[in-house]
């Protein structure tokens, strides 16, 4: 009998938090403690100079300590999710979650402190002493309304942002949704009717947050357990339900529906009625927020209503309204502005901009076509959108400078925004040098598989940033309706070229091309015309050749030695190559390694390995990168005798004689290529002080093993494969590449175009 899925996943969730070991979170020192020497630095006596400067002046914590990018979970569990009043110390799996999620989406350290003290006043006196430890609070399940006067306490005692996410992260994914809602439909959101079920700490944060961006008091009804506030029941509500009280003679929600424009639900399963919905404005907006089920399902509310949008909190369906979509981006922007709060002006700046994002074509697909465009299904972006950090952080950091809150303003928001741009694309830094040779230089790069998804949103970010001119191989028809369906702005012939495959006027041209390349080859001239009707990567090719575009990319599908194949038979090899290789970049948190070769020579001689090894120096050096290039093996300097060693002792020669200049060392084993003390056991001077960035191997296996295992043991960012030896430039992707991946490869075949 198969297990109950409610139970599967209990099960589940309880190994997961047990195992490997238990909890989610371990800290790790940003700091080498390898020697005495480091240990004098980190502790004592060297500890103490930060000691003596902080102590002079407190903002130098922020250059000496890891406050300023370092914020406390703090909760006493009197409200945790769905589950109530369950105490501090059983809410502090939720806790760790969100100090998971802090590190996760914005890079920000997080420690989880779990408070048992229900008592307000108390769990203020222990929380506001603990401002010297932390950038930043963020305050957790804490019920209400405690958790207003917790917040407004803590808000004035402390000088770092403090932060009750259940009330305000909720607030301001409802207010871009509200926002996004109301623009699609053509509603004025300052003359729109608001009903509200629930007042709670959420429900009171999301129509305070509704008033800060447009909306109008006396149009919004919000009730509680005994029915909609009301001036009438002054003696039954606290202050801040009360800021909403209407006078109006109705007691129950249902009473006030008609005509309502927007309904959020904060309260419980089942709240809102199928008939409650039926006297609602044309195209009214539902937000069933209540966990795991909504106040109404969305089919049910679909049924009686087709016209309405609905946003619930569940990641199963369209316009989730998750926290994640925001929290861990405000705190960035505010830690990186040194904002002694976070006000309104900045919770606003953050609505919008997560708002604006919805307009705009996603790069990466998130799993569902009907979210990849703006439109009822797709009123907010995907909590796993990248680009959430990118605008939202920005825009808040802008907002704490604006409105006078900041102590350490951004001094170049483009160099703040790049620095966003490397932790979420962690390409970035290194990928640079290569974006910007080839930005506005036009140089024209084939996709062969040109109706791919993933080749169509990248060619939307490659026109946005100016790498290059695409020329996308495939059929218009396709094209043209998959860039509608994805939401894409692009459009043919304006934006980029197409060769079509099925009627293009130069096929009889590149049949007669290609019979001239590989006649002599056993290709005939009818098997000819059917490869150059059916292989998109020869098509690519032939269009190199003939100078009709700069550079080809292309192995979405098929092997990577029928490309390779492809490739030399029509491009051919450089002047100075006789055959093939290929470079991978592994972006990696100890730093930026390139590795060869990496896919093609399977046994390649020690003069091929030389000539492999020229070419990615030259590679690196597109990189602004000087290579240290260790020829690694088996045995260290001699050590031992074999094929292997034997071939890369004679590699270290010929590399000496043709590159004098090249910093090289070996032949050596993996670990002593990384650490400058090992080498030194054996050698008391080497070519080269610390790590080694270019790693050459033996053989074929050495280096793809290599490559494969150091990217999954350390969730390391492959860039590449980067094709060398080729007469023009021309990569082939690996199959799972991203559409971010394809933006990179462009770049490096860009500047590779232009000979730089």
């Amino acid at each position: 009998m198969s297990q109950d899925p409610k139970a599967s996943l209990r099960n589940a969730a309880l190994h997961f938090h047990q195992h490997p070991k238990p909890g989610k979170l371990e800290i790790n020192p940003s700091k080498p403690l390898a020697n005495a020497r480091d240990l004098a630095l980190a502790y004592s006596p060297g500890v103490a100079a930060p000691c003596e400067e902080i102590a002079a002046d407190p903002e130098k914590a922020y250059a000496y300590t890891s406050k300023g990018n370092l914020v406390a979970v703090i909760s006493n569990g009197t409200a945790v999710l769905g589950l109530g009043n369950i105490g501090a110390l059983a809410s502090k799996p939720v806790m760790e979650g969100k100090a998971v999620l802090f590190k996760k989406f914005a890079g920000i350290d997080s420690i989880d402190i779990e408070v048992n003290e229900s008592d307000p006043k108390k769990f203020v006196e222990i929380v506001a002493p603990l401002e010297p430890s932390f950038g930043g609070i963020n305050l957790e399940d804490i019920k209400a309304p405690d958790c207003f006067d917790i917040e407004e306490n803590l808000r004035a005692r402390m000088n770092i942002p403090v932060f009750h996410d259940d009330q305000h992260g909720t607030a301001i994914i409802v207010a871009a949704a509200v926002l996004n809602a109301m623009k699609l439909v053509g509603k004025n959101i300052a003359q729109v009717k608001i009903c509200t079920s629930g007042a709670g700490a959420a429900a009171i944060a999301c129509m305070n947050m509704l008033v800060t961006v447009g909306a109008q008091r006396e149009n919004i009804y919000l009730a509680d357990r005994q029915g909609i506030v009301t001036k009438k029941r002054a003696n039954s509500v606290d202050r801040w339900r009360g800021a909403f009280a209407q006078d109006t003679d109705a007691t129950e929600l249902a009473e006030v529906m008609a005509g309502a424009d927007i309904y959020v639900g904060l309260s419980s399963a089942g709240a809102l009625k199928p008939e409650m919905i039926r006297e609602m404005a044309r195209d009214p907006l539902i937000l069933a927020l209540s966990n795991p089920i909504p106040e109404i399902m969305p089919e049910l509310a679909i049924a009686e209503r087709p016209d309405a949008m609905i946003c619930t909190g569940r990641s199963d369906y369209p316009n989730q309204v998750n926290n994640v979509l925001c929290f861990p981006f405000i705190f960035r922007g505010a830690l990186d502005a040194g904002a002694t709060t976070i006000n309104d002006d900045m919770k606003r700046a953050a609505a919008y901009a997560i708002a604006q994002l919805a307009h705009e074509p996603v790069l990466e697909s998130l799993g569902s076509e009907a979210a990849a465009t703006f439109g009822s299904g797709y009123l907010i972006p995907s909590p796993f959108d990248q680009r959430l950090i990118l605008r939202i952080a920005p825009a808040v950091a802008q907002a704490a400078m604006d409105s006078g809150v900041s102590r350490r303003p951004v001094q170049d928001m483009r160099a703040y925004q790049d620095s966003l741009k490397r932790f979420v694309f962690r390409s970035g830094l290194v990928m640079k040098p290569m974006i910007e040779r080839a930005q506005g230089q036009g140089k024209r790069i084939a996709f062969a598989d040109g109706e791919d998804e993933r080749v169509l949103r990248a060619t939307q970010v490659i026109l946005e940033e100016a790498i290059g001119r695409p020329v996308l191989i495939g059929r218009p028809s396709v094209i043209e309706q998959r860039i509608e369906r994805f939401g894409l702005t692009i459009k043919a012939e304006r934006d980029f070229e197409i060769i079509n495959p099925e009627d293009d006027p130069r096929y009889r041209e590149y049949v007669s091309l290609f019979h001239d390349l590989v006649g002599r080859k056993g290709v005939t001239l009818d098997t000819a015309r059917t490869i150059v009707r059916t292989n998109t990567t020869v098509i690519g090719a032939l269009a190199v050749h003939r100078g009709e575009a700069d550079a080809l990319i292309c192995g979405l599908q098929g092997s990577f030695i029928k490309h390779a194949r492809d490739i030399r038979s029509i491009i051919g090899l450089a002047d100075d190559s006789a055959q093939l290789s290929a470079l991978s970049m592994l972006i990696m948190s100890k730093g930026v390694f390139f590795l060869a070769d990496t896919y093609m020579n399977i046994d390649p001689s020690a003069a091929e390995i030389v000539q492999i090894a020229l070419q990615a120096r030259d590679h690196l050096k597109r990189f602004n990168i000087d290579a240290k290039a260790a020829l690694l093996s088996y045995s260290n300097f001699g050590s031992r005798d074999g094929a292997s060693s034997e071939k890369m002792r004679a590699v270290y020669s010929l590399l000496k004689q043709a590159a004098p200049d090249l910093l090289v060392e070996g032949e050596m084993q993996g670990d002593l290529a990384i650490n400058s003390a090992l080498r030194e056991r054996y050698l008391a001077s080497t070519a080269f002080q610390g790590e080694a960035n270019l790693l050459i191997f033996p053989s074929l296996e050495a280096s793809n093993v290599s490559m494969t295992l150091l990217a999954e043991l350390n969730n390391a960012l492959v860039v590449g494969p980067i094709l060398m030896g080729t007469k023009r430039p021309a990569h082939i992707l690996a199959p799972t590449v991203t559409a971010r991946g394809i933006v990179n490869m462009s770049a490096i075949a860009a500047a590779e175009a232009l000979g730089v």
